[in-house]
């Protein structure tokens, strides 16, 4: 049974997506047009097997949904807004520090 997320729950979701460069590329990609985990693999350059767990993550997250294609399966974005959102995001600008990196910030818990 699906059920709708409280918003907090939702950001914190989309985080967790958003936390690996992988995870970011697919859903880059879902972005543009549903598409098999076959040709995902190929178009990211990684094996079925590493695309298969980040495909899970990304479903777990309600992010992504796997749709009946016959007898395979076709993933898209689970709502069309998070394609907007990515767009909004990779549109932002992010202040930080010139001499600080993603894991200075990381180990501070961070980031």
């Amino acid at each position: 049974m699906l059920t709708v997320a409280p918003d907090i729950e939702v950001l914190a979701r989309f985080g967790r997506a958003l936390a690996d460069p992988i995870r970011c590329r697919l859903l880059l990609t879902l972005r543009e047009a549903p598409a098999y985990p076959s040709d995902l693999a190929d178009a990211l350059g990684i094996s079925r097997t590493r695309l298969s767990n980040h495909l899970a993550c990304l479903r777990d997250c309600g992010l992504v949904v796997a749709v009946p294609d016959g007898r395979r399966m076709r993933y898209e974005l689970a709502d069309a807004r998070f394609g907007h959102a990515l767009d909004d995001l990779r549109s932002a600008v992010v202040a930080v520090e010139s001499d600080r990196t993603c894991a200075d910030a990381e180990e501070k818990g961070c980031c």
